[in-house]
């Protein structure tokens, strides 16, 4: 070998990880599923790196302990249990039913049927937090009946997809469950390397608490434009007459019938989250039961027994008992001197506690025979394994970056960003803005924040401000023509009438407010940071 073939090979073991991170991008582009890319460039250019000298083998050491900690990580075992409990609610029809009930209740109001969109998108985004089921869901359901009903479809679209976005941003979702684990781990990264010690810790239930205004404030301006657009161009959501929704005792009365129990749900796991009964996973087990138990309580296919509503009911009274247990008495046991009250609230618990498998197994009956469980359990293993399959991968391709000096190379550009801290946070959002256009949140989340945000934690972002604008971002990524997520699963379920064109044009007004909403959590981020500071500090 020639020392000018020696120079260009040093030359490009220099670029090892630059070269990595594209020639992922370029096996993605080329449709290679994300996972097996991950772990396929990692073993490739740790071969090119040990050849060339660069990369230590040493790096590669944890990558057992990585998959066993991913495995065996507290607060990733709530990820199957919200995809279950939002699951459960899509398959048993309850979505449906809250679309229906709600689009009879707002109906009767100019622009009605995209408030009613709005708010059962909040509430499957707290339930799901899965993009494109609720996308899918809403486009199903109710795109037909707005377009009927002589919606603008440019309107009625843009209306579905924003809504349907909501599952990045509103608690408990999977994403901001994710996010939470990652920056967790690079915030006491960050502090150890500055010489911390004793490192501050940042929980997803922080998060969630950073995440609540911001999400709320979100779900405020989409429903503020509706009103407006309802208000100034009534042609573009007519009211629908109060004859053809029934009268307002009806609706009312099937509205108390249907929405309740739903939002009981939602409130108690993300209260006891928040309030800190419970943790995201024992909060992520109780919605699970609980949505199942809305779902047999709603199903009564084949020879459904009496006995079986009554366990159900039973069940439900229980968990409500325990948790108002749980909140006003020390029910833990092994004690020295528990008081009389608690001794017998430990005693009233377990005789609670055990009617909870008998509801359970009624539903669970009902569900089966209606075919609802087999169907909800496969697309429960389906997305867990995806996610655990990605970060199986991207544990392996964080190594071999890390080894070959990316995280150097990151550092580097961004302390050379122009603008400081301001501009290494603007360069950030940018690449994840870029990137939501082709990658799923879950491959941006476990690839790309263990990257970056290390380096900016350093500089001082606060951790909770830092997850919520990467949530807000890849949102406003996945509704942004041409290739947001959101729009090509609408795309996929819209009726052939309506053109693409239409559909990009009904999102530009809702990219508009997330991009609002970003600069109004630049300029106070207070927004996010004071709900976490208020509860647990």
């Amino acid at each position: 070998m020639d020392a000018s073939t020696g120079f260009c090979l040093c030359a490009a073991a220099g670029w090892l990880d630059v070269i990595m991170v594209a020639a992922l991008c370029g096996a993605i582009l080329l449709g290679f599923p994300v996972a097996f890319s991950l772990a396929g460039v990692a073993i490739v250019f740790a071969v090119i790196g040990l050849a060339s000298g660069v990369f230590d083998p040493s790096f590669l050491q944890p990558i057992p302990q990585r998959i066993n900690g991913a495995v065996m990580n507290s607060t990733l075992i709530a990820v199957p249990m919200f995809v279950l409990m939002g699951v459960i609610l899509e398959k048993a029809k309850i979505a449906e039913e809250l679309l229906d009930e709600l689009a009879r209740l707002f109906g009767s109001l100019r622009g009605g049927l995209g408030i009613s969109v709005t708010v059962v998108g909040a509430l499957l985004a707290a339930s799901t937090g899965i993009v494109g089921a609720t996308v899918v869901t809403m486009g199903l359901l109710s795109l037909p009946t707005m377009l009927k009903r002589g919606y603008e479809p440019s309107f009625a679209c843009g209306s579905i997809a924003a809504a349907g976005t909501l599952g990045q941003i509103i608690p408990p979702s999977i994403v901001l469950i994710l996010l939470g684990d990652v920056i967790s781990n690079a915030y006491q990264k960050a502090q150890l390397e500055q010489g911390v010690f004793a490192p501050e810790t940042v929980s997803v239930g922080d998060l969630f608490a950073g995440a609540l205004f911001p999400g709320l404030m979100l779900v405020g301006l989409y429903l503020l434009y509706q009103i407006a657009v309802a208000t100034f161009q009534g042609a573009k959501a007519p009211a629908i007459p109060q004859s053809e929704l029934g009268s307002r005792k009806e609706v009312w009365m099937a509205a108390a019938r249907t929405l309740p129990a739903p939002l009981l749900l939602i409130f108690a796991v993300l209260g006891s989250i928040l309030a800190g009964a419970a943790t995201p996973t024992e909060a992520a087990s109780v919605g699970a039961i609980g949505a199942l138990l809305i779902a047999g309580s709603r199903r009564r296919e084949g020879a459904a027994k009496p006995w079986e509503g009554r366990a159900i009911a039973a069940a439900a009274a229980s968990i409500v008992a325990l948790i108002l247990l749980t909140s006003n008495l020390d029910l833990r046991l092994g004690r020295e001197a528990p008081t009389g009250i608690e001794t017998l609230g430990i005693w009233v618990a377990f005789g609670l506690t055990a009617l909870i498998p008998l509801g359970l197994g009624a539903s669970v009956l009902r569900l089966m025979r209606g075919g609802v469980l087999s169907a909800a359990a496969d697309q429960t293993i389906r997305v867990t394994t995806m996610v655990f399959t990605i970060l199986i991968g991207a544990a392996a391709f964080s190594l071999v970056f890390r080894g070959l000096g990316g995280e150097e190379t990151v550092r580097a550009a961004l302390d050379a960003a122009p603008g400081g801290l301001v501009g290494a946070v603007v360069a950030v959002m940018l690449v994840m803005f870029v990137l939501g256009f082709f990658l799923d949140f879950i491959e941006i989340t476990f690839v790309v924040v263990p990257l970056v945000a290390p380096a900016l934690l350093k500089m001082g972002v606060d951790p909770v401000w830092l997850g919520v604008m990467m949530a807000i971002n890849l949102q406003t990524s996945f509704l942004t023509p041409p290739f947001g997520f959101a729009l090509f699963y609408l795309r996929g379920v819209a009726p052939e009438a309506v053109r693409t064109a239409q559909i990009y044009r009904g999102a530009i007004p809702f990219i508009a407010l997330q991009i609002a909403a970003l600069a109004a959590l630049t300029a106070f981020p207070a927004i996010a940071t004071w709900l976490p500071s208020a509860l647990y500090d």
